[in-house]
């Protein structure tokens, strides 16, 4: 199914809804069972939450809220700033001939430093 320029046919504006509905549908039935379990495990019992367990179920949801927005703060800083790409060598220019009028070829490989 290749045209005549050699690129591959695009697919026809029909193809592929029926399994995008497919797909909304199954997830759709995913969050109403979600929903109808989280709210027969909520009212099945008669156990009363004391005021500390309330207290620590919100420091323990802001804690998890300040860790994930702060380790995202720090991918979006760091892709900005470039240390997310891959290390690059730099090597320091060889001269022909040290001080001494010695050449640095002498069967020693260069230093090399990573800036």
């Amino acid at each position: 199914m290749t045209s005549t320029n050699g690129q591959p046919d695009s697919p026809a504006p029909g193809d592929g809804k029926i399994a995008r509905w497919a797909v909304i549908a199954v997830l759709c039935a995913f969050l109403v069972g979600a929903g109808v379990l989280g709210y027969l495990g909520w009212s099945s019992t008669t156990t009363e939450v004391p005021a500390s367990g309330y207290v620590a179920l919100v420091l323990g949801v802001v804690f998890s809220l300040v860790v994930g927005i702060g380790l995202m703060a720090l991918v979006f800083y760091s892709s900005r700033k470039g240390y997310d790409e891959p290390a690059v060598l730099i090597r320091e220019p060889e001269s022909d001939a040290d001080e001494d009028g010695v050449s640095s070829r002498s069967g020693t490989p260069p230093t090399e430093r990573v800036h």
